[in-house]
């Protein structure tokens, strides 16, 4: 590896930030994404589809959402402050939007009062990954 790096100039000093770097970078999700089925069924299923261009149920379908701008399925009447939330949804966001949706984007129209329970929410992200 040591003769790799040194023959693209980066020597074993690049190696160290190489691996550094590599070892630093958190998982997309720790989560189980089985359990994160579970949770979606019993938790979000009854307001939310997790098909490919679902319907509306409460709220919009969830298929697709990590990696999507907040507030833009076609067809749902989201609230001005998700329309105008200014972010795209990532496991980072999610993290902090399932525990209490309206105190990360006060006035949505999602009622759900949140998931405490930090394995639940890795798994439910988790899960929310494979929708794509």
């Amino acid at each position: 590896m040591d003769r790799l790096l040194s023959r693209r100039g980066a020597g074993v000093a690049g190696a160290l930030v190489l691996f550094a770097g590599l070892a630093a970078a958190p998982p997309a999700s720790a989560g189980d994404p089985g359990q994160g089925h579970t949770v979606f069924a019993s938790r979000c299923a009854m307001c939310h589809s997790a098909a490919k261009g679902g319907p509306t149920i409460l709220g919009p379908t969830l298929w697709g959402v990590v990696g999507r701008p907040a507030g833009t399925v076609k067809g749902f009447a989201y609230s001005s402050g998700m329309k105008g939330a200014g972010f795209t949804w990532s496991n980072d966001r999610l993290r902090i939007y399932l525990p209490k949706p309206n105190g990360m984007v006060p006035g949505t129209k999602m009622t759900f009062a949140g998931l405490k329970n930090p394995t639940q929410i890795d798994d439910l992200i988790a899960y929310l990954n494979t929708l794509k």
